[in-house]
């Protein structure tokens, strides 16, 4: 049984956070299922990573839990959060405090040994 997952989140940002939920939701499950779970941040959605930005993004209209809350949720649950470093220097991050959920550096050749690997499986939202 495959019991590792890697999740690509790009097309996420804070312009549409209607679509920001659902990686966070799939990776909490699947650690519900005993996976471990990675969450590859590139593109636009490494913005979620800096400081303020999920906090102040919601879902739905209902405003009940930020997209942040959704991110924690996963994060206590071991999910880790990688983020790649083009991706950073395009959006003005590199060198910039992030969250505190932030695991670490992973760029596309990590996520692409992930696909490639036997024993993961992936996602890409």
């Amino acid at each position: 049984m495959i019991t590792k997952l890697a999740i690509l989140v790009w097309s996420l940002s804070p312009e549409r956070p209607e679509l920001a939920a659902a990686p966070f939701v799939y990776a909490a499950a699947a650690t519900a299922m005993d996976c471990e779970v990675e969450i590859h941040f590139a593109g636009t959605a490494v913005k979620l990573l800096e400081p303020g930005v999920a906090e102040k993004l919601y879902p739905s209209p209902g405003r009940e839990r930020s997209i942040y809350d959704f991110m924690q949720d996963a994060a206590a649950r071991g999910v880790k959060f990688l983020g790649c470093q083009m991706a950073f220097h395009a959006h003005d991050l590199a060198d910039r405090t992030l969250i505190p959920e932030y695991s670490g550096a992973a760029g596309a050749a990590a996520f692409v040994a992930r696909t490639l690997d036997p024993e993961w499986r992936s996602m890409i939202f």
